[in-house]
């Protein structure tokens, strides 16, 4: 379907995002999954191709594009692709945002060249084991004692929580229980008292890192500080509903993928003497599914254009986060029952989308979190 919110300008990035997977990625994420991690390599070879940082001033070794749907088409390809392994989102979409807002001049000049080299692969650490969408009920803390903060917690399920050399840590600094005593600080590998835990197993998505991280009493310079001290919930809400149509858009085009994959399927899968999809059934499925998607693609698309122009709202992001990770759920799951018996392996892109997809619903807030949202604003 002719999507009219990219030029000619985004088509040839897009060329040359298909080429890049193909060429990095694809040979050897099976590697990954097995190994539980991607190669750095990647991370490299990201950078040097300018995918990392592509809003970042050029002086640092970024793009300076702040076109949002640069991010978009990346996140579009690798999805398409079943590329989940390398954290790339996680590292321009979410982290990238507090990093080119908040850093400071100084922190800039340490943080930012590598960011976009590859060199500096970077995590965020919200997620607690007693604290997951209900940000203030984060206990992470940080004492301040003169020229730095004395840092004490646990994280969990962190994305690129093995690899990460800087990770954004969610922590209290203040005696406000509520939403001002909340700070982002900046952790970097090699401080003493930052320790990893397992590499977690997951369902799905086998080639990212997903970790446990511990603090205990790391000293974390004052110079670390991520924006002002007590800030650190407003900026994480003024960039969720960024991380939220990203997760959105990305999960609707893994589903738009395994649609298609699914289609060409019923088309040359012959049973009784003629293509599965010949039978009304599974023609009723699959038109059922391509409406559904297209319904989908045209409000997202919009949200899209809205955040490119700074008007995206809190409660339109979280529509397109629940509405378009669950309709990945949904479409996935009947996709794979198409498939029959194949459908159930390993080797088929549909059986890896159904493991791989299912945790969308779940992260950057869940879909009752989004709903809540939602309700809100309409005034209930």
């Amino acid at each position: 379907m002719k999507r009219d919110i990219f030029g000619p300008e985004h088509d040839a990035f897009r060329e040359m995002v298909r080429e890049f997977i193909a060429r990095e990625i694809t040979p050897q994420h099976a590697q990954w999954e097995q190994d539980g991690v991607v190669s750095r390599d990647v991370w490299l070879a990201a950078g040097r191709a300018g995918l990392l940082g592509i809003d970042i001033e050029e002086k640092y070794g970024g793009g300076g594009e702040p076109d949002y749907r640069y991010y978009l088409i990346l996140n579009e390809e690798m999805a398409r692709a079943g590329a989940n392994g390398p954290g790339f989102a996680v590292h321009n979409d979410i982290n990238g945002q507090y990093l080119r807002r908040l850093c400071t001049p100084e922190q800039a000049e340490r943080w930012l060249p590598g960011y976009c080299s590859g060199e500096i692969i970077t995590a965020i650490a919200m997620s607690e084991p007693g604290a997951g969408s209900d940000l203030q009920g984060i206990r992470a803390a940080a004492v301040p004692d003169g020229d730095h903060y004395v840092l004490n917690g646990q994280k969990t399920f962190i994305s690129n929580g093995q690899l990460a050399d800087l990770v954004i840590v969610v922590a209290r600094t203040g005696l406000d229980d509520g939403h001002r005593g909340i700070s982002l600080l900046v952790v970097e590998r090699g401080m003493p008292g930052f320790e990893r835990g397992r590499n977690l197993g997951k369902i799905g998505m086998h080639a990212q890192d997903t970790s446990e991280l511990f603090f205990s009493g790391v000293a974390v310079p004052a110079a670390n500080l991520l924006g002002e001290e007590g800030g650190g919930f407003l900026a994480l809400m003024h960039n969720l509903p960024r991380e939220r149509v990203a997760i959105g858009a990305t999960a609707l085009a893994g589903a738009e993928q395994v649609f298609a994959d699914t289609l060409a399927y019923c088309k040359q899968r012959a049973a009784f003497g003629r293509p599965i999809g010949r039978f009304q059934h599974n023609r009723f499925v699959l038109a059922e599914m391509a409406t559904e998607l297209a319904v989908a693609r045209a409000f997202t698309d919009r949200a899209i254009m809205e955040h490119c122009a700074e008007q995206l709202s809190n409660a339109d992001a979280s529509m397109v986060k629940w509405w378009d990770t669950e309709l990945c759920h949904r479409v996935v799951d009947r996709c794979l029952q198409l498939h029959g018996g194949y459908g159930y392996m390993t080797e088929y892109p549909v059986a890896r989308a159904y493991a791989d997809s299912r945790v969308q619903t779940i992260f950057g807030g869940t879909t009752e979190i989004m709903k809540e949202i939602i309700g809100r604003d309409l005034g209930l």
